[in-house]
Protein backbone atom coordinates (compact mmCIF):
# COMPACT_ATOMS: atom_id res chain seq x y z
CA UNK A 1 0.00 0.00 0.00
CA UNK A 2 1.38 3.96 -0.65
CA UNK A 3 0.16 6.48 0.41
CA UNK A 4 -2.22 8.83 -1.70
CA UNK A 5 -2.19 12.54 0.05
CA UNK A 6 1.11 14.60 -0.75
CA UNK A 7 2.48 14.80 2.80
CA UNK A 8 2.07 11.01 3.64
CA UNK A 9 3.81 10.25 0.42
CA UNK A 10 6.59 12.53 1.76
CA UNK A 11 7.04 10.45 4.49
CA UNK A 12 7.04 7.24 2.70
CA UNK A 13 9.59 8.47 0.63
CA UNK A 14 11.71 10.01 3.48
CA UNK A 15 10.83 6.70 6.31
CA UNK A 16 10.05 3.87 3.99
CA UNK A 17 7.91 1.38 4.59
CA UNK A 18 9.26 0.35 7.99
CA UNK A 19 7.94 3.58 9.05
CA UNK A 20 6.48 2.99 13.07
CA UNK A 21 4.89 6.35 13.20
CA UNK A 22 3.10 8.75 16.37
CA UNK A 23 0.84 11.39 13.76
CA UNK A 24 -0.86 14.30 15.42
CA UNK A 25 -3.47 16.21 13.92
CA UNK A 26 -3.40 13.62 10.85
CA UNK A 27 -5.25 13.06 7.39
CA UNK A 28 -7.17 10.50 6.35
CA UNK A 29 -5.03 7.98 4.57
CA UNK A 30 -4.64 4.43 4.90
CA UNK A 31 -0.62 4.05 4.59
CA UNK A 32 -0.73 6.02 6.95
CA UNK A 33 -2.95 4.00 9.45
CA UNK A 34 -1.43 0.90 8.62
CA UNK A 35 2.42 2.74 9.51
CA UNK A 36 1.09 4.60 12.80
CA UNK A 37 1.59 3.08 15.92
CA UNK A 38 -1.27 5.24 17.65
CA UNK A 39 -2.56 8.62 17.33
CA UNK A 40 -3.49 11.75 18.85
CA UNK A 41 -6.74 14.17 16.78
CA UNK A 42 -9.59 16.55 17.33
CA UNK A 43 -11.55 15.14 14.75
CA UNK A 44 -13.91 12.09 16.29
CA UNK A 45 -14.42 10.86 12.99
CA UNK A 46 -10.98 10.27 12.29
CA UNK A 47 -10.26 8.81 15.48
CA UNK A 48 -13.02 6.49 14.86
CA UNK A 49 -10.60 5.14 11.53
CA UNK A 50 -7.88 3.73 13.94
CA UNK A 51 -9.33 2.75 16.77
CA UNK A 52 -11.46 0.69 13.97
CA UNK A 53 -7.84 -1.02 13.30
CA UNK A 54 -7.11 -1.74 16.96
CA UNK A 55 -4.76 1.06 17.62
CA UNK A 56 -4.99 3.82 20.18
CA UNK A 57 -6.49 7.20 18.93
CA UNK A 58 -7.21 9.90 21.22
CA UNK A 59 -8.36 13.64 21.92
CA UNK A 60 -5.48 16.55 23.09
CA UNK A 61 -8.17 16.95 25.97
CA UNK A 62 -8.06 13.12 27.20
CA UNK A 63 -6.86 12.82 30.49
CA UNK A 64 -4.67 11.40 31.67
CA UNK A 65 -2.23 11.48 28.89
CA UNK A 66 -0.26 8.25 27.98
CA UNK A 67 2.59 8.74 26.16
CA UNK A 68 2.60 5.91 22.45
CA UNK A 69 5.07 4.45 21.01
CA UNK A 70 6.74 6.17 17.31
CA UNK A 71 7.76 9.00 15.80
CA UNK A 72 5.91 12.10 16.70
CA UNK A 73 4.92 13.52 13.42
CA UNK A 74 2.72 16.87 13.53
CA UNK A 75 0.56 17.34 10.50
CA UNK A 76 0.65 21.21 10.02
CA UNK A 77 -2.99 22.60 9.81
CA UNK A 78 -3.71 25.56 7.44
CA UNK A 79 -4.35 28.16 10.79
CA UNK A 80 -0.98 28.41 11.96
CA UNK A 81 -2.58 29.58 15.31
CA UNK A 82 -3.77 25.87 15.41
CA UNK A 83 -0.03 25.06 14.70
CA UNK A 84 1.23 26.87 17.11
CA UNK A 85 -0.94 25.61 20.10
CA UNK A 86 -0.37 21.62 18.79
CA UNK A 87 3.80 22.70 19.27
CA UNK A 88 3.31 24.03 22.61
CA UNK A 89 0.96 21.12 23.62
CA UNK A 90 3.55 18.71 22.41
CA UNK A 91 5.97 20.74 24.68
CA UNK A 92 3.30 20.25 27.96
CA UNK A 93 2.59 16.83 27.32
CA UNK A 94 5.89 15.00 26.17
CA UNK A 95 9.45 15.17 27.69
CA UNK A 96 11.84 17.41 27.02
CA UNK A 97 14.19 17.09 24.12
CA UNK A 98 11.47 14.18 22.30
CA UNK A 99 11.87 14.06 19.09
CA UNK A 100 9.00 15.78 17.12
CA UNK A 101 8.90 15.93 12.54
CA UNK A 102 6.71 18.57 11.55
CA UNK A 103 4.89 18.34 7.68
CA UNK A 104 2.77 19.80 6.05
CA UNK A 105 1.85 21.14 1.89
CA UNK A 106 3.84 24.47 1.25
CA UNK A 107 0.50 26.24 -0.01
CA UNK A 108 -0.72 25.01 4.04
CA UNK A 109 1.79 27.36 5.25
CA UNK A 110 4.69 24.39 6.16
CA UNK A 111 7.01 27.33 5.14
CA UNK A 112 6.55 29.62 8.10
CA UNK A 113 7.38 26.91 10.49
CA UNK A 114 10.85 27.40 10.48
CA UNK A 115 10.11 30.74 11.80
CA UNK A 116 7.17 30.05 14.24
CA UNK A 117 9.48 27.14 16.27
CA UNK A 118 12.72 29.57 16.49
CA UNK A 119 9.73 31.95 18.33
CA UNK A 120 9.29 28.85 20.55
CA UNK A 121 13.01 28.42 21.25
CA UNK A 122 12.77 25.19 19.17
CA UNK A 123 15.40 23.77 16.91
CA UNK A 124 14.65 23.22 12.97
CA UNK A 125 16.37 21.26 11.08
CA UNK A 126 14.84 20.71 7.05
CA UNK A 127 14.88 16.50 6.49
CA UNK A 128 13.29 16.09 3.05
CA UNK A 129 11.27 18.03 0.12
CA UNK A 130 9.10 16.64 -2.55
CA UNK A 131 5.35 16.71 -3.74
CA UNK A 132 5.51 20.69 -2.87
CA UNK A 133 5.53 19.57 0.96
CA UNK A 134 8.15 19.77 3.63
CA UNK A 135 9.37 18.09 6.28
CA UNK A 136 11.03 19.59 9.33
CA UNK A 137 12.72 18.05 12.46
CA UNK A 138 12.73 20.03 16.32
CA UNK A 139 12.54 18.73 19.66
CA UNK A 140 10.46 19.47 22.60
CA UNK A 141 11.81 22.35 24.79
CA UNK A 142 10.27 22.96 28.51
CA UNK A 143 7.16 25.25 28.61
CA UNK A 144 5.36 25.95 31.75
CA UNK A 145 3.03 28.33 30.74
CA UNK A 146 -0.78 27.13 30.68
CA UNK A 147 -2.78 27.15 27.82
CA UNK A 148 -3.32 30.39 26.57
CA UNK A 149 -5.12 29.92 23.08
CA UNK A 150 -8.55 30.35 24.54
CA UNK A 151 -10.45 33.24 23.53
CA UNK A 152 -12.67 35.04 25.60
CA UNK A 153 -15.34 37.88 23.46
CA UNK A 154 -18.93 39.25 24.12
CA UNK A 155 -21.21 38.85 21.73
CA UNK A 156 -25.07 39.66 21.34
CA UNK A 157 -25.53 39.37 25.20
CA UNK A 158 -23.50 36.43 25.78
CA UNK A 159 -19.64 35.66 27.08
CA UNK A 160 -18.10 33.10 23.71
CA UNK A 161 -14.85 31.02 24.43
CA UNK A 162 -13.28 30.07 21.15
CA UNK A 163 -10.22 28.40 20.50
CA UNK A 164 -8.06 28.19 17.51
CA UNK A 165 -9.33 25.71 14.79
CA UNK A 166 -12.97 26.06 15.86
CA UNK A 167 -15.16 27.74 13.13
CA UNK A 168 -15.62 31.47 13.34
CA UNK A 169 -12.24 31.73 15.87
CA UNK A 170 -13.24 34.77 18.18
CA UNK A 171 -16.22 36.34 15.87
CA UNK A 172 -19.68 36.12 15.30
CA UNK A 173 -19.54 35.03 11.51
CA UNK A 174 -22.22 36.87 9.51
CA UNK A 175 -23.93 33.53 8.10
CA UNK A 176 -24.75 32.50 11.97
CA UNK A 177 -26.31 36.46 12.89
CA UNK A 178 -28.88 35.95 9.64
CA UNK A 179 -29.87 31.85 11.13
CA UNK A 180 -30.09 33.49 14.89
CA UNK A 181 -32.63 36.24 13.50
CA UNK A 182 -34.58 34.06 11.17
CA UNK A 183 -34.95 31.02 14.35
CA UNK A 184 -35.71 33.84 16.42
CA UNK A 185 -38.78 34.69 13.34
CA UNK A 186 -39.26 31.17 12.70
CA UNK A 187 -39.86 30.73 16.74
CA UNK A 188 -42.14 33.35 17.36
CA UNK A 189 -45.21 31.57 15.65
CA UNK A 190 -45.11 28.95 18.48
CA UNK A 191 -46.48 28.47 21.81
CA UNK A 192 -44.00 29.50 24.58
CA UNK A 193 -42.88 26.55 25.43
CA UNK A 194 -39.18 25.00 26.08
CA UNK A 195 -38.21 22.69 22.98
CA UNK A 196 -35.75 20.07 22.34
CA UNK A 197 -33.07 21.68 20.40
CA UNK A 198 -30.06 20.18 18.50
CA UNK A 199 -27.28 22.38 17.85
CA UNK A 200 -25.05 20.70 14.95
CA UNK A 201 -21.89 21.85 14.92
CA UNK A 202 -22.17 23.94 17.36
CA UNK A 203 -18.59 25.50 17.39
CA UNK A 204 -17.79 27.96 19.79
CA UNK A 205 -21.72 27.56 21.49
CA UNK A 206 -23.21 30.48 20.54
CA UNK A 207 -26.32 28.87 18.78
CA UNK A 208 -26.28 26.63 21.91
CA UNK A 209 -26.06 29.47 24.72
CA UNK A 210 -28.43 31.76 22.76
CA UNK A 211 -31.22 29.05 22.47
CA UNK A 212 -30.31 27.44 26.43
CA UNK A 213 -30.78 31.69 27.38
CA UNK A 214 -34.18 31.26 26.12
CA UNK A 215 -35.01 28.65 28.40
CA UNK A 216 -35.02 25.96 25.51
CA UNK A 217 -33.46 22.16 25.64
CA UNK A 218 -29.96 22.17 24.53
CA UNK A 219 -27.94 19.07 22.96
CA UNK A 220 -24.92 20.82 21.58
CA UNK A 221 -22.51 18.22 18.76
CA UNK A 222 -18.96 18.89 16.84
CA UNK A 223 -17.01 16.35 14.88
CA UNK A 224 -14.17 18.33 16.51
CA UNK A 225 -12.71 18.23 20.45
CA UNK A 226 -11.95 21.78 20.37
CA UNK A 227 -15.26 22.29 19.01
CA UNK A 228 -17.01 20.55 22.01
CA UNK A 229 -14.56 21.82 24.78
CA UNK A 230 -15.36 25.47 23.42
CA UNK A 231 -19.42 25.14 23.30
CA UNK A 232 -19.08 23.46 26.88
CA UNK A 233 -16.89 26.73 28.29
CA UNK A 234 -19.47 29.23 27.11
CA UNK A 235 -22.72 27.67 28.63
CA UNK A 236 -20.56 27.65 31.60
CA UNK A 237 -19.33 30.96 31.51
CA UNK A 238 -22.90 32.08 31.02
CA UNK A 239 -24.29 29.95 33.45
CA UNK A 240 -26.37 27.66 31.12
CA UNK A 241 -26.85 24.00 30.73
CA UNK A 242 -27.11 21.89 27.97
CA UNK A 243 -25.74 18.38 27.20
CA UNK A 244 -22.31 18.85 24.67
CA UNK A 245 -21.02 15.68 22.99
CA UNK A 246 -18.41 14.65 20.06
CA UNK A 247 -20.26 12.92 17.02
CA UNK A 248 -19.96 12.72 13.62
CA UNK A 249 -23.10 14.34 12.35
CA UNK A 250 -25.88 11.81 14.42
CA UNK A 251 -23.24 9.42 15.34
CA UNK A 252 -24.27 9.95 19.02
CA UNK A 253 -27.96 10.45 18.78
CA UNK A 254 -29.27 7.42 18.32
CA UNK A 255 -33.13 7.22 18.77
CA UNK A 256 -33.09 10.93 19.69
CA UNK A 257 -35.48 13.01 18.25
CA UNK A 258 -35.93 16.63 18.18
CA UNK A 259 -38.65 19.81 17.88
CA UNK A 260 -36.00 21.52 16.35
CA UNK A 261 -32.57 20.75 14.68
CA UNK A 262 -30.41 24.21 13.47
CA UNK A 263 -27.35 24.25 11.97
CA UNK A 264 -24.12 26.40 9.95
CA UNK A 265 -22.97 23.84 8.31
CA UNK A 266 -19.50 23.46 7.37
CA UNK A 267 -18.61 22.80 3.68
CA UNK A 268 -14.27 22.63 4.19
CA UNK A 269 -12.51 20.11 5.26
CA UNK A 270 -9.08 21.97 5.87
CA UNK A 271 -8.43 23.19 1.63
CA UNK A 272 -10.97 20.66 0.13
CA UNK A 273 -14.55 21.23 -0.19
CA UNK A 274 -16.52 18.40 1.01
CA UNK A 275 -20.73 18.28 1.12
CA UNK A 276 -20.45 14.77 2.76
CA UNK A 277 -21.78 16.12 6.67
CA UNK A 278 -23.83 18.34 5.12
CA UNK A 279 -25.52 15.43 3.07
CA UNK A 280 -25.84 13.81 6.07
CA UNK A 281 -27.19 16.51 8.59
CA UNK A 282 -30.05 16.85 5.82
CA UNK A 283 -31.05 13.22 4.41
CA UNK A 284 -30.79 12.04 8.13
CA UNK A 285 -32.61 15.06 9.56
CA UNK A 286 -36.04 13.30 9.66
CA UNK A 287 -34.90 10.46 11.56
CA UNK A 288 -34.09 12.85 14.27
CA UNK A 289 -36.91 15.33 14.31
CA UNK A 290 -40.71 14.91 15.98
CA UNK A 291 -43.69 14.85 14.03
CA UNK A 292 -43.58 18.86 14.05
CA UNK A 293 -39.78 19.38 14.11
CA UNK A 294 -38.34 21.52 11.91
CA UNK A 295 -34.72 22.20 10.05
CA UNK A 296 -33.51 25.43 9.98
CA UNK A 297 -29.91 26.02 8.52
CA UNK A 298 -27.56 28.61 7.13
CA UNK A 299 -25.47 28.44 3.99
CA UNK A 300 -23.54 30.22 1.31
CA UNK A 301 -25.74 31.27 -1.43
CA UNK A 302 -23.95 29.25 -3.98
CA UNK A 303 -24.23 25.61 -1.88
CA UNK A 304 -26.23 22.94 -3.57
CA UNK A 305 -28.34 22.58 -0.45
CA UNK A 306 -32.20 23.11 -2.06
CA UNK A 307 -31.47 19.93 -4.43
CA UNK A 308 -31.32 18.02 -0.85
CA UNK A 309 -33.73 19.58 1.14
CA UNK A 310 -36.11 18.75 -1.76
CA UNK A 311 -35.63 15.36 -2.39
CA UNK A 312 -35.26 14.55 1.51
CA UNK A 313 -38.32 16.65 2.14
CA UNK A 314 -40.39 16.96 -0.59
CA UNK A 315 -40.34 21.00 -0.13
CA UNK A 316 -38.63 23.72 1.73
CA UNK A 317 -38.60 27.40 2.53
CA UNK A 318 -36.18 29.92 2.27
CA UNK A 319 -36.66 32.30 5.27
CA UNK A 320 -33.92 34.53 5.00
CA UNK A 321 -31.83 35.63 1.85
CA UNK A 322 -28.84 38.26 2.03
CA UNK A 323 -27.55 36.87 -1.52
CA UNK A 324 -24.24 36.12 0.48
CA UNK A 325 -26.22 33.82 2.51
CA UNK A 326 -29.61 32.17 2.40
CA UNK A 327 -31.34 30.25 5.50
CA UNK A 328 -33.35 27.03 4.73
CA UNK A 329 -36.28 25.72 6.80
CA UNK A 330 -37.79 22.11 6.33
CA UNK A 331 -40.17 19.55 8.41
CA UNK A 332 -41.07 16.03 7.75
CA UNK A 333 -44.62 17.13 7.34
CA UNK A 334 -43.78 17.98 4.74
CA UNK A 335 -42.18 15.47 3.51
CA UNK A 336 -45.37 13.00 4.67
CA UNK A 337 -47.93 15.30 2.38
CA UNK A 338 -45.70 15.07 -0.55
CA UNK A 339 -45.71 11.24 -0.27
CA UNK A 340 -50.27 10.87 0.69
CA UNK A 341 -50.29 13.29 -2.31
CA UNK A 342 -47.74 10.94 -4.47
CA UNK A 343 -50.16 8.29 -3.17
CA UNK A 344 -53.26 9.68 -4.72
CA UNK A 345 -51.68 10.63 -7.90
CA UNK A 346 -51.03 6.82 -8.16
CA UNK A 347 -54.78 5.94 -7.55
Amino acid sequence: MSAQLPACQLLERYYGQAAQLWPIAPPEDPWLIDRSKAMVSDNVSLRGLWEGRDKAAVSPFDVPFVQQAGQVVLFWPKAHQLGIWWLEWLCRMLPENTPVDVVGEHQGGIKRVPKILSGLGMRCDKLDNARRCSLFATRTVAIENPDSAWQRFEALSLTLMSHPGVFGHGKVDEGTQLLLHAVETALEPLPPKALKVLDMGCGDGILSAWLAARGHEVTAVDVSAFAVEACRRTLAANHLSGQVLESDVYSALEGQRFDLIVSNPPFHQEREISYGPSARLIEEAPNHLTGKGQLVLVANAFLPYPGLLERTFGSFETLADNRRFRVYRAKPEDSSKTSVQASKKRR
